[in-house]
């Protein structure tokens, strides 16, 4: 049987753990940067450019994503996902040292994580109900009230006193059982997991070298995980369970598993290791599976240091959005208002617009303006459902939406796009005040470069 489920006769020996306190620098004083300095700009440019334009076309209603002030704040988020008993929790016990102590997660050979957990830094060990949590505005959990009760009893928060929680929140989640439908748990699964999957920095997806049968429920995981591709991290778990060659089979078998279910050119980053305290099996590749943690280690202390970059870059992401539905929702005004006549009928106008847009030229003359890709035009089905609940009527043209001092939302949005939050973003590496910066010294960087990608 694998080492997990062995009583331990004599203790077994622990692994050291100074290479954790080195690569997540645990034992450094974190330098004072700006970065409540950054986090204050940041939130006055979404209140002040991106956010009117957000509630004036009910931006939430097509994509159910309103940012809070608690998620401009929040720490860099690292989710947990995976089949059911591959060793998650024990993985969160090792990186944070909770073993042998009140703080540590309950593992064990069963399925033992029913619940969502947010492991959080706070000044002494504490657990937080999930209805407390949802109901705190400042934390950026309160969006998660929309999953009901049900769910809320299902979602809990632990505040423990440690070094890596001051810069960084781990979540665990229920594993995936094959044989069990989404209605059984009482709350939607698949909508709760994509609400973590939408937020998180660093995703890993754990698999235990016993485990490896790909069902229904990790396929549908999988397809959430569309479009997060950088930050996906495959952990291959357990592996000083298994000899050599079985362990070569097993890589194999793994990566057979799920080629066709990461449609990417590159294969995600594979690490091959044990995490849990104890020491690893003799006759087993230690060096290489430590180094194999170390670069883990690397790849979270990565996410770590670049959590405003990351931000900036969501947030600007977020207003491209918001902008493109924008653009759209005035459109389809636009297209309205051009063919109504006193006689007309104006539900049945605005049904033939909704049903058949390309014949009015909605997306394609959205596309002719300047800086819109295709592909991140929304769905024009969603179209039919965000019109069915709000009428075409209670909406006012973008030439409208200005005011002598606030001036026009449009070219604010656009400004911030373009202007204020790439100077942000080039504020960072500069080491300098914010407000100091122009595009000149930045030279604005459309698009921040994608980090996690292995060189």
């Amino acid at each position: 049987s694998p080492p997990e489920e062995v009583e331990d006769a004599g203790e077994p020996t622990k692994r050291d753990r100074s290479h954790l306190e080195n690569t997540l620098k645990l034992n450094e004083e974190k330098p004072a940067d700006d970065v409540a300095g950054v986090l204050q700009r940041l939130r006055k440019i979404y209140h002040s450019s991106i956010k009117p334009l957000e509630h004036s076309y009910r931006y939430n209603e097509l994509r159910q994503h309103e940012i809070t002030d608690g998620e401009i704040t929040s720490k860099p988020m690292v989710l947990f996902l995976g089949p059911w008993s591959v060793g998650k929790s024990s993985m969160i016990n090792y990186l944070l040292g909770l073993d042998n102590t009140p703080y540590q997660l309950y593992t064990g050979a069963e399925p033992t994580t029913s619940e969502f957990t947010v492991i959080m830094h706070g000044p002494k060990l504490k657990t937080i109900e999930g209805i407390v949590m949802a109901a705190d505005s400042a934390r950026s959990f309160s969006p998660l009230e929309k999953f009901g009760q049900n769910f809320l009893e299902k979602l809990i928060g632990i505040e423990v006193p440690h070094k890596l929680l001051e810069r960084v929140t781990f979540v665990d989640t229920p594993g995936i059982i094959e044989n069990r439908k989404q209605q059984e748990r009482g709350y939607p699964f698949n909508d709760v997991c994509q609400w973590f999957i939408d937020r998180a920095d660093l995703i890993f997806v754990v698999f235990d070298p016993t485990k490896l049968d790909v069902g229904l429920e990790l396929e549908m995981l999988f397809r959430q995980l569309k479009g997060r591709e950088s930050q996906i991290r495959i952990i291959l778990n357990k592996a000083d369970s298994l000899a050599t060659q079985e362990l070569m089979r097993v890589y194999g078998a793994l990566f057979w598993s799920l080629a066709p279910l990461i449609n990417v050119t590159e294969p995600p980053r594979v690490y091959v290791s044990s995490f849990w305290p104890h020491d690893y099996h003799p006759e087993t590749h230690r060096d290489l599976f430590l180094k194999e943690e170390i670069s883990l280690l690397e790849d979270l202390n990565q996410v770590i240091e670049n959590r405003m970059e990351n931000k900036i870059a969501f947030i600007r992401q977020h207003a491209i959005r918001v902008r493109i539905h924008a653009l759209l929702v005035d459109r389809y005004l636009q297209t309205y208002k051009d063919k109504m006549t006193f006689f007309s009928d104006g539900e049945l106008v605005f049904r033939d617009i909704v049903e058949d847009p390309d014949r009015f030229f909605i997306f394609k003359s959205i596309l002719a303006k300047t800086n819109v890709s295709k592909f991140d035009l929304p769905n024009r089905e969603a179209y039919k459902d965000f019109f069915g609940i709000n009428p075409i009527t209670s909406f006012k043209l973008l030439s409208q939406q200005c005011s002598y001092m606030g001036g026009c939302f449009l070219e604010k949005i656009e400004k911030a796009i373009t202007r204020e939050l790439p100077d942000l973003l080039g504020s960072l590496g500069l080491g300098k005040k914010p407000n100091v910066l122009s595009c000149d010294v930045t030279g604005c960087g459309e698009t921040p470069k994608n980090r996690y990608r292995k060189p």
